[in-house]
């Protein structure tokens, strides 16, 4: 093999990582020990991490939140054992279902009328979202995205689109109240937008006017895309569909998958009816035999493994299937009421800490309603970052990094696992 690719030997394929570092990569584990004794020494690496519990604030697109045990369990059963892509219906009726479930769930999370099987993460979504206004819009070469959305989810978009044609993307700025400016849209709005895409709740976690934009939008005949980087939002929020959202996307993270250094995660994609053949990736629906019995079947699969290249509107090959599988079984658990009270026990917690921090000299940034997130100020706010997590108490994330504007603003998340305890704690750190 490494005469057929030109090398002498197999360190030469690691010549891009620097050479120091290669010395340092390999684990310092005795010749010959047993399983037994490689676990031992393991797990006395493991034991010396820091675990920040309770105490840690940080959500900018991953979020805590308290899994029940009964997500996992039923994650066991046999008939989800295979997550793979369900090719042979006849012996994927459990995954089929699940899907199909968890279709219905997220068109009525979003209230949309349909969703497909699912994406990478939220990202990638708004990402694919961009690239399916600019097929609906295809005499159309520019879009809006709001530089209140996630960062990286611009970024997402920026690399999806280069290279896909001759598109522009353009920061719709934010004003004081951290919400998109809507004046600026209204201005900015003309034959060439093909779309404007809006976080709900955005980066900052405030509320956007989704209803007002989508009524911009609309007159000027451009297609409004809402990303949701905190699903949980969705049980207090109106739905995006009910704002006049021609595409709803959203990252599920926060519904039965636990935060792992950023992923994985998945992402929801719903739309209307109308546009069902234009969205990517595949649909399950419901089908019937010679025998009038119901089964699960793969309807529209629209990527390119499934049809000519040219024709595909995505080349999605991932299945996620345990992500999503992970979020039906949350959000069944919850229902319509538990899902709406745990937004609220959300908002009540982030509230509690703005209350707090207040005493110890911060402030709020912006003035719009929020969420679970919010953005507060204080001079040497990254110099107290430090302390509080000196101290073993993550406090949300600087802003400087993507906002020079706001590098006396930190953002922190509180959600349903944050108690008195863990936001006193949060208080004292950041004092």
């Amino acid at each position: 093999m490494l005469e057929v690719i030109g090398v002498d030997d197999v360190g030469a394929l690691f010549s891009d990582v620097p050479g120091e570092l290669r010395k340092t990569a390999g684990l310092d584990l005795a010749p010959g020990l047993s399983e037994i004794e490689v676990r031992r020494r393991l797990e006395g690496l493991a034991s010396r991490n820091t675990a920040a519990g309770q105490h840690c604030f940080i959500g900018a697109g991953a979020y805590p939140h308290f899994v029940p045990a009964a997500v996992d369990q039923i994650l066991q059963r046999a008939e989800f054992y295979s997550a793979y892509t369900p090719y042979q219906p006849e012996v994927s009726q459990g995954t089929l279902q699940a899907i199909f479930e968890f279709q219905t769930l997220v068109a009525m999370l979003l209230g949309m009328e349909v969703a497909n099987a699912r994406m990478y993460d939220g990202a990638s979504a708004t990402a694919e979202a961009v690239l399916m206004a600019l097929r609906m819009r295809n005499k159309r070469s520019r879009v809006l995205l709001s530089r209140a959305l996630h960062p990286q989810y611009r970024e997402t978009v920026r690399t999806y689109t280069t290279g896909a044609g001759n598109f522009e993307l353009v920061d719709i700025p934010f004003d004081a109240t951290g919400r998109s400016d809507l004046d600026w849209l209204k201005r900015n709005l003309d034959e060439h937008v093909a779309a404007v895409v809006l976080g709900y709740p955005n980066f900052f976690g405030v509320v956007e006017d989704i209803g007002t934009a989508s009524s911009l939008a609309h007159a000027n005949d451009s297609v409004v895309i809402s990303a949701t980087t905190e699903a949980v939002a969705l049980g207090l929020l109106k739905a995006p569909g009910d704002l006049g959202v021609d595409i709803a996307v959203a990252e599920g993270q926060s519904l039965g998958i636990p935060m792992s250094y950023g992923g994985p995660g998945v992402g929801l994609f719903a739309t209307r009816n109308d546009l069902v053949r234009m969205m990517p990736g595949r649909l399950v629906g419901e089908a019937y035999d010679g025998d009038g019995r119901r089964g699960y079947v793969l309807t529209l699969a629209t990527r390119e493994q499934h049809i000519r290249r040219e024709k595909a509107t995505s080349n999605i090959c991932t299945n996620q299937g345990l992500m999503a599988l992970a979020f039906t079984v949350h959000v069944s658990l919850l229902g319509k009421n538990g899902i709406r009270r745990l937004a609220i026990a959300n908002t009540r917690a982030a509230h509690a800490v703005v209350d707090n921090l207040k005493s110890r000299g911060w402030k709020t940034a912006f003035a719009a309603p929020f969420f679970n997130e919010v953005v507060i100020r204080r001079g040497s706010a990254e110099k107290a970052w430090k302390t509080a997590c000196s101290k073993g108490v993550l406090a949300g994330v600087p802003l400087q990094r993507w906002y020079p504007e706001l590098s006396d603003c930190l953002l922190l998340c509180a959600t349903e696992v944050h108690d008195d305890h863990a936001i006193a704690a949060l208080s004292e750190a950041l004092a």
